[in-house]
């Protein structure tokens, strides 16, 4: 029999429960078990008035961004909409049917203001990592680091030529927010100091932002977003915005490393990287602080022609002189210059040369500096430590540790399809620190969500 006619007919006492209504195998109820935001209110206590008419509940926009972030709703407008229809993200925000979905332009307004004056998106992300550990997640034994680019909203039509940018003639004061962030990063070592070389363009709404083409494809303007991350569980312990150029990737390592002992007091015995990693400097400050680096070593010394190469003569640690295969010394070139930045290496080095009677009669000579009257052979002040790296990649471990570190590739992966960070919504230093920030944090759940599901209730009849 056909069942009746359904039409809309208002009842005048409604017994609702969103309780009820949200299924026990959502994703929500699993990362809601996780979310700790009682330290929110006292710490923006300071950035609010004592007076005046109330705000918003920040707990509820730091729920709502969450799962913004968690669902891939890149835009705020969608947000509050999606939040609005959708009885699950109400039952997570705590909002009843009947209560009012806050405005699209709070955000902002609490972006721009207290929540960055108080650093509060970097306090959710270190809570959320503070549980992982809680949950034993994370040992902090073996750890990797990567960058991965994510474009930015700028474009090359509003932009400038290298030539043709100078940053003094900015006025800071008639300056959009994006240029003002930008003019004070221009002496940090993850922005404007980590490398000399100008990029080919700039762009007006966002300067912070490198122009480059490392994806074999059209350039365009991008930050890079750098991830620390235990390798256990695949848990990130900790993030930074960059430039998107090596010198710039690299440094942040050492800020992040430092965060992360100071406030969890997490050391690694393993510290996993590509060959982007793998310079003198970066090699050297893990050594001296008993870090095994499990990364390539950045060596440009191998010869085209067929000769030896630096590997092939021995080190004599004791006597300060590199040993030939035919045995004979190379000691090292000491020279005094007026200027202290002149000299036949660059600084950090040092040069190691055979006597030129040696090397005249000696047999190897096709074999060894054909071209030149003596063998001389560069030693850099971290080659110690870029030794140590040498022997690593030799050992079974390093196997492993090149496995591990494809996790942080998988997460970059699931940062970019699943939650839709393939280009950043907001502009300048400060804006990709807010993005990246969230969707760490929003990865960190879904993990804690992933591997410690809620437990599942059965309806009573």
């Amino acid at each position: 029999m056909m069942g009746p006619k359904q039409e809309a007919q208002g009842a005048l006492f409604y017994e609702f429960s969103l309780e009820d209504h949200v299924p026990q195998d959502h994703l929500l109820r699993s990362i809601d078990r996780f979310v700790d935001l009682d330290s929110i209110r006292p710490h923006l206590s300071s950035f609010y008035s004592h007076t005046g008419r109330p705000s918003v509940d920040p707990e509820l926009l730091i729920r709502m961004l969450l799962v913004g972030y968690c669902f891939g709703i890149r835009s705020e407008r969608r947000l509050c909409e999606e939040v609005h229809l959708n009885l699950a993200y109400r039952w997570f925000c705590r909002l009843d049917l009947t209560d009012m979905i806050p405005d699209h332009s709070t955000f902002s307004k609490n972006r721009h203001g207290r929540f960055r004056d108080s650093e509060l998106l970097r306090h959710l992300f270190e809570t959320t990592v503070a549980r992982c550990i809680e949950k034993g997640l994370v040992s902090g034994q073996r750890m990797a680091i990567d960058a991965s680019l994510i474009e930015a909203d700028a474009n090359k039509q509003n932009s400038t030529p290298k030539g043709e940018w100078d940053a003094s003639t900015i006025d800071p004061t008639d300056a959009a927010r994006a240029v003002r962030e930008y003019l004070d990063t221009l002496d940090e070592e993850a922005f404007g100091s980590a490398s000399e070389v100008q990029p080919k363009f700039t762009s007006h709404s966002d300067p912070a932002s490198q122009w480059t083409a490392a994806r074999k494809g059209p350039a365009f303007f991008s930050y890079s977003d750098n991830y620390l991350i235990d390798t256990d569980h695949g848990v990130i312990l900790d993030v930074e915005p960059t430039r998107s150029i090596r010198q710039a990737e690299v440094g942040p390592t050492r800020t992040m490393l430092t965060r992360v002992k100071d406030k969890f007091g997490l050391v690694p015995d393993w510290m996993i990287a590509d060959t982007a990693y793998g310079s003198g400097p970066m090699l050297g400050w893990l050594v001296d602080r008993k870090i095994a680096p499990y990364i390539p070593v950045i060596d440009k010394a191998g010869r085209p022609d067929g000769t030896w190469t630096r590997t092939d003569f021995d080190w004599d640690a004791q006597n300060d002189q590199y040993i030939c295969p035919e045995g004979h010394a190379l000691k090292q070139f000491r020279r005094n210059y007026s200027d202290p930045n002149r000299g036949p290496t660059g600084k950090g080095t040092a040069t190691y040369r055979a006597l030129k009677l040696t090397c005249q009669v000696c047999p190897s000579k096709p074999k060894c500096c054909p071209n030149a009257d003596a063998r001389s052979i560069t030693r850099e002040e971290q080659e110690d430590a870029r030794q140590v790296a040498r022997d690593l990649a030799n050992t079974d471990e390093y196997v492993i540790a090149m496995k591990l570190r494809k996790k942080v590739e998988m997460l970059f992966a699931h940062l970019k399809r699943i939650l839709g960070l393939g280009r950043l919504r907001l502009r300048g230093p400060c804006g990709a620190n807010d993005e990246f920030l969230l969707a760490a944090t929003a990865q960190n759940l879904r993990k804690l969500a992933k591997i410690l599901p809620a437990p599942q209730q059965t309806r009573k009849a």
